[in-house]
């Protein structure tokens, strides 16, 4: 007999012998197996999780069934395992946690936008729920799309120019007079005909695509070239020119667009990826310098941002939480999260209608209230392993473009998690971006819905490369 031992993927090889090839073929064929039964299994979860939550709120808020919204809110979970079915033929080695995470977070978020229409009496074709469940089936339609169509997520290197393009007439949309919209304040809304839609939850993807394009091939001089003082190297002049360029572009969507959230979005998604590129923590000090000088500018300057900032340092001053627009929002969803204590008043027996915009900006006080702190906690660390899988699956990456790509594209879900839930938690001033998957919002949930979509592609591609030794 020969002596065997356990490799690390758990498969038995000769000692001090190398696998054979028929081995080898077996060991491929097995593992994606394995993937893809475990993401089956996981979905199931995220299934019951989904349709639990509608019911649990259903017989909580009116003490009754509505199959009709039961048999609606179906339908995304059939999708979800159709895509699980797609992810068996074309993308065997995908990461196997972001689909049925992606799917567990709208669901949830599905059944407390269903919840609010119980309360404010607006169930049906015209509620929020309704109109969310109907966003979420194109949003999951377009992610198996994207993943028919891009088979490899290197192509998309070759349009990085036309995703800046693009990118560009995304965020000058909503400044065009005739079609663009300001809501609550912001004008990020462009309006055509019956349909709205927030063209910068798109342009977040293309900014991500071309950022990593364009430092796939401008990371030598960014790195190599500048002057060094004290223990850092910095860049030289002509290297500034694109982090100036998207400085701006962050500025101005400040500034003509009224939007705080967006801009430090965008920015912040240029200056990880540069980081990662170059590996220069001078780019971290010359991005927040360039930052917070044009925050504190704005916050001297602009009354719409020292009015957030006033908000958020005093929320509890009487002339601030009375007067429009002030501190109301921010302190009746504290309330919220005060009222579900530890466990939660229990899904449908608590009053986040109460909050103003409970299912958009403040949908994470109406779970809090709910769920609890425990049901909050829970909702965090889906965010933070669908996070830290989308970093695991760029830096596995063999290719610069795909590292990039998955280190940005994961980093602006991560950004706009803190940006939401520290704005609502009063840690950060508030701002007005959406919270990912939860959030009512078709644009949002069509934006997110495709990072999962090319994450998992990524993640098949990276899987699928031959490696020199160790896990793959």
């Amino acid at each position: 007999m020969t002596d065997a031992r356990t490799t690390p993927r758990g498969n038995t090889a000769p000692i001090g012998g190398k696998q054979t090839v028929q081995e080898k073929i077996r060991v491929r064929l097995r593992e994606p197996a394995r993937l893809r039964n475990l993401e089956l299994v996981l979905l199931l979860v995220a299934i019951a999780i989904s349709l639990g939550a509608i019911v649990l709120v259903q017989l909580g808020a009116i003490g009754s069934l509505d199959n009709g919204m039961i048999t609606l809110a179906a339908i995304p979970c059939v999708l979800a395992l159709v895509a699980h079915v797609a992810l068996r033929v074309s993308a065997r080695d995908a990461d196997p946690f972001l689909l049925p995470i992606g799917l567990t977070l709208n669901g949830l978020g599905i059944a407390m936008i269903h919840r609010l229409d119980i309360a404010e009496d607006t169930t049906g074709w015209g509620g929020f729920g309704v109109r969310q469940i109907v966003w979420t089936i194109i949003a999951m339609v377009l992610a198996i799309a994207v993943l028919a169509l891009i088979r490899n997520h290197r192509v998309l290197a070759r349009y990085r120019y036309i995703a800046m393009f693009t990118a560009i007439v995304l965020l000058l949309l909503p400044m065009l007079p005739g079609i663009g919209q300001t809501i609550n304040g912001a004008r990020l809304w462009v309006a055509i005909g019956p349909f709205s839609f927030q063209p910068g939850e798109l342009a977040k993807i293309a900014l991500a695509v071309f950022f990593a394009g364009y430092l796939m091939t401008a990371r030598e001089s960014l790195s190599m070239m500048g002057k060094k003082f004290l223990w850092m190297r910095f860049p030289r002049g002509r290297d500034l020119g694109p982090i100036l360029v998207i400085w701006a572009v962050a500025m101005a969507v400040l500034i003509f667009q009224r939007d705080l959230g967006t801009s430090l979005l965008y920015f912040g998604l240029f200056l990880v990826m540069i980081y990662v590129a170059t590996g220069r923590g001078s780019w971290i000090v010359l991005g927040l310098t360039l930052f917070f000088g044009g925050a504190l500018i704005a916050a001297n300057t602009l009354g719409y941002v020292q009015g957030r900032v006033n908000s958020w340092l005093n929320p509890f001053d009487a002339a601030l939480y009375e007067q429009g627009g002030g501190s109301y929002q921010l302190v009746q969803g504290l309330f919220g999260f005060a009222n579900g204590e530890l466990i939660g008043t229990g899904l449908g027996l608590g009053r986040p209608d109460i909050v103003p915009l409970a299912e958009s900006d403040y949908i994470i006080p109406s779970l809090g209230e709910e769920l609890g702190l425990v049901g909050v906690f829970a909702i965090l660390a889906l965010y933070l392993l669908f996070i830290s899988r989308g970093f695991r699956i760029g830096f596995a990456g063999q290719d610069d473009f795909g590292r990039l790509l998955g280190v940005g594209l994961s980093f602006v879900l991560a950004l706009q998690v803190f940006v939401v839930i520290g704005g609502v938690t009063r840690v950060i001033p508030l701002t007005g971006l959406t919270t990912p998957f939860l959030a009512a919002g078709g644009s949002s949930l069509v934006a997110n819905w495709i990072i999962v979509a090319l994450l998992l592609r990524l993640s098949d591609t990276v899987r699928g490369e031959p490696r020199g030794g160790g896990d793959r």
